[in-house]
């Protein structure tokens, strides 16, 4: 049985002498003792256990209890020497994925209509663009693909009138001393790039990927983004286990569950913002060994904050109530967390879900007020406020920043908090958004909620660490004062 020359193989019957560190997959081939089971529960990954069709699993017993909290899949023997031979590899342990933003792009000097330029938000092409597929924008950077792997690809966009597309990926070699040489060319028509497109290097060597969008016909086509990613072929998206939801104008929201110990509460973290794409906070979430969702937001540069249209907002709704029914938790058996970009997707989803806590560090909520910072009190710091802006409110006006601070103020103030109790660590010069945690104290004045707070001295980005400290020293409270969890700090897993 042959495998894969792409992984490191480790084969051990006695379980007790394996090194105690994570996996990245795990095939059982006998049933494990409860001693085993405690030491794999530590040290396996959700979505990589494997177990063969000779182990029996009876009910209630160690190798059953763990693939329920792994997430555990069978395998046959005609499927085994596939897994070993070819899909190992998709679970390789570092993710990655960014996005080819607008900076990074060129219009074809070939385009002879308009050109609108709108920050991170897409750069907009108004004419006509010929009765042949031409080049109509490129990326100027090419994209590394290394030997044998497979990367996804998202094209962000968006168009108006009788406008075709397609989204070509050139393979070029580089070497030394010699002229790049033009190699293999995928094309992905618009039925193809309805779902994710993959590219996979069958190849020892390392190329580059030159991207581009042809179109033709007239009217307008918008670029937002083209996004790149490792690929594991279907087993997760970042992660394996991981998620993806896609809107109806091609906005994406990732999201992660790991049943954890099956008890409450459900801990669910918002990423902040991150060039890299991904999944931010899995160990610390994983650490704490209860169920954890991770949500994360690839929208503009580093993200965008979670707030969107209705159909947007209502995906992520029902992502939290989805997994709080699968789990048979209540509201009150829910922490909503985040750091900065996060914690406002924490604050605005809890009015909508009304959890047991919601925990935060760095607080914002005034979005309006933080592109307002940027032309003053924090000149090039934070551009993406500008592109929230705009995308929400079409207008970078003093109106508009009260009318996006409103969005969030007005559901606030709408939601009957009592049951919910607050945390939060904030920045006392905070150069983003000073007057977030001042806000929440008046405008939960008189209804009775219990709010932690603690304030350290420095601007937005001054003490991310204490800031983290502090953050994971509430959750901890919170568990184990209000869940009853003994196992607070030291993995939770049992």
């Amino acid at each position: 049985m042959g495998i894969s020359e792409r992984v490191e193989w480790c084969y051990e019957p006695d379980l007790s002498r394996m090194p105690g560190r994570d996996f990245d997959a795990a095939i059982l081939d006998r049933e494990v003792t409860e001693t085993e089971f405690d030491f794999l529960i530590r040290f396996l990954r959700a979505y990589t256990l494997f177990v063969t069709e000779a182990v029996p699993l009876e009910e209630g017993g160690p190798t059953r209890r763990l693939m329920e909290r792994k997430r555990g899949e069978r395998i046959s023997a005609e499927a085994l020497p596939v897994l070993l031979r070819e899909d190992l590899p998709d679970y390789f342990p570092e993710p990655y994925g960014e996005k080819f933003t607008l900076d990074n792009l060129s219009v074809a000097r070939g385009f002879r209509g308009e050109v609108f330029w709108m920050g991170f938000e897409g750069v907009e092409l108004r004419g006509a663009f010929g009765d042949v597929m031409a080049q109509a924008v490129f990326w100027r950077h090419n994209i590394p693909i290394m030997a044998y792997q497979t990367i996804e690809f998202w094209l962000e966009y968006g168009k108006d009138g009788p406008v075709d597309l397609l989204l070509e990926l050139t393979a070029v070699r580089f070497g030394y001393g010699v002229l790049p040489e033009k190699e293999e060319v995928w094309t992905f028509t618009e039925k193809d790039l309805e779902e994710v497109v993959r590219v996979e290097n069958r190849s020892g060597d390392k190329i580059f990927l030159f991207a581009s969008v042809r179109a033709r016909g007239s009217g307008r086509l918008r670029i937002t983004a083209l996004h790149d990613r490792y690929s594991r072929r279907g087993k997760g998206h970042f992660i394996p286990g991981g998620k993806r939801w896609v809107t109806s104008d091609r906005e994406e929201i990732f999201y992660y569950f790991d049943p954890g110990n099956l008890k409450p509460p459900l801990n669910v973290y918002f990423s902040g913002y991150r060039r890299k794409e991904g999944f931010e906070g899995y160990g610390m979430m994983r650490e704490m060994g209860h169920p954890f969702l991770l949500i994360t937001d690839a929208r503009l540069e580093g993200g965008g904050a979670y707030m969107g249209t209705e159909e947007y907002e209502d995906a992520i709704e029902t992502i939290l109530r989805r997994h709080m029914k699968e789990l048979g938790f209540e509201s009150g058996q829910v922490i909503l967390s985040g750091i900065s970009m996060g914690s406002f997707g924490a604050l605005y989803y809890g009015c909508r879900i009304r959890p047991h806590t919601i925990l935060v560090g760095k607080p914002l909520a005034s979005f309006g007020d933080i592109a307002e910072n940027e032309r003053i009190n924090r000149p090039g710091g934070f551009p993406t406020s500008l592109d929230l802006l705009h995308k929400h409110c079409k207008s970078l006006s003093r109106d508009a920043a009260g009318r996006l601070n409103g969005r969030f103020w007005d559901a606030f103030d709408k939601t009957q908090w009592d049951g919910t109790q607050f945390a939060a660590a904030y920045m006392i010069e905070d150069d983003y958004d000073k007057t977030a945690y001042g806000q929440l104290l008046a405008h939960l004045r008189g209804t009775g909620v219990k709010i932690f707070g603690k304030g350290l001295h420095g601007r937005h980005n001054d003490d991310t660490d204490g800031i983290v400290s502090w953050f994971l020293g509430q959750y901890y409270r919170i568990l184990r004062d209000d869940f009853g969890d003994a196992e607070t700090g030291t993995g939770g897993q049992g």
